[in-house]
């Protein structure tokens, strides 16, 4: 199943984070395309 994230800030990327572990393919939108960058080479943006 496909969950989409909107900002991944404090509570969008730890959301996530805990929806990937269970096996959910979570997708991130966010409006700072560095954070995105980041979380793509496995750097915590926040």
């Amino acid at each position: 199943m496909k969950i989409s994230i909107a900002g991944t800030g404090y509570v969008g990327l730890v959301t996530g984070v805990c929806f990937a572990e269970t096996g959910f393919n979570v997708i991130y939108v966010d409006t700072n395309i560095g954070k995105i960058e980041k979380t793509k080479h496995d750097i915590i943006p926040i």
